[in-house]
């Protein structure tokens, strides 16, 4: 678990980081967003030790980060947005270094198989550093931090550099991690944090302007309830059809997808989820669905209208804050 009390930062007269508190239970893979300059690497900095808080605490399994820093640090695995490699070293004996580095009291040989296995790194094992290309090196920045399999991963931008495919199963692998690891992951790849992650907090100007699922800020940011349909039949039944559901707004046929089937906009009331009625009279009227989606905005849209002047409220998240 990680907890974060009234944390502060001044750099002279500026706040970098005024008076946050968050928490991220065991577990649960938090994404951690801002725009440069609003000081999200000054707080993932703090929580590691890197640098010193003002005034606050920062908790990491309930050892503060300040008062004991080095029993602290034991319960973390952190890897920055550039990884600390030395590229003189092969892949295994700078992994070794790490080890010992780390006083790890795991079994060495399963336990270093293991991890270059989670990460792919296994066929490089005996490579200079320096060799890898940039995707290879930034998995080794990964092994580096999961060696010792410590309880809390901060993992700032683990994707740069990898492919489509690579992405695809780091993310996977992170995933994998959060069922045994409290997780923060930093990324401006905002889809890959609305793929992989359990909770946002988006931190805009020194404060935490936004914490919860993605789905409920969407839902909370927004006031747009309108769903998309794809349905084979009849245009003018289906209008008559829809605009008997309770709760809807309006409705209109907005074009001709393929013959005889039209995709349909409308909106409903806050609150009201009409899908399962479209469903439904669908399903009566032998009407086939091809298409049924919800306008949600996405992570960008949210981060975007938050960070860009919004005066929106969006911290009262269950009594995180």
């Amino acid at each position: 678990m990680i907890e974060v009390r009234n944390l502060t930062k001044h750099y002279g007269d500026k706040k970098a980081v005024n008076d946050i508190s968050f928490t991220v239970e065991d577990g649960e893979i938090l994404g951690f967003l801002g725009p440069n300059g609003a000081g999200k690497s000054t707080t993932m900095n703090m929580l590691t030790g890197y640098i010193s808080s003002t005034s606050g605490q920062a908790l990491i399994n309930g050892v503060d980060i300040l008062e004991d820093p080095i029993g602290a640090k034991k319960y973390i695995g952190y890897l920055p947005e550039i990884p600390p490699l030395y590229l003189d070293m092969t892949v295994k004996a700078y992994l070794n270094f790490v080890f010992d580095l780390k006083k790890c009291k795991l079994p060495r040989r399963s336990h270093m198989k293991d991890v270059m296995t989670l990460c792919k790194i296994q066929d490089v094992e005996d490579r200079l550093i320096r060799n890898l290309s940039k995707g290879y090196k930034q998995r080794v920045g990964l092994a580096q931090a999961l060696i010792g399999n410590p309880p809390v991963l901060i993992l700032d931008e683990p994707t740069v550099g990898l492919d489509p495919k690579q992405m695809v199963e780091i993310r996977t692998l992170i995933k994998r991690l959060g069922k045994n690891h409290t997780v923060i992951l930093s990324s401006h790849i905002l889809s890959e944090i609305q793929a992989v992650c359990d909770r946002v907090i988006i931190i805009n100007k020194g404060v935490v302007a936004a914490d919860d699922t993605a789905t409920n800020l969407s839902n909370q940011v927004t006031t747009d309830h309108r769903v998309i349909a794809r349905i084979e039949g009849e245009k003018a039944a289906i209008l008559q059809a829809i605009r008997g559901i309770e709760g809807i707004k309006y409705v209109r046929a907005d074009m001709e997808r393929e013959e005889g089937i039209w995709e349909y906009e409308m909106e409903a009331e806050p609150g009201q989820d009409i899908r399962r009625d479209v469903n439904r009279i669908c399903r009566e009227n032998d009407w086939n669905i091809l298409l049924l989606k919800t306008m949600e905005m996405t992570l960008e849209d949210i981060f975007l209208k938050i960070t860009m002047g919004e005066h929106i409220d969006l911290t009262a998240k269950g009594g995180d804050q």
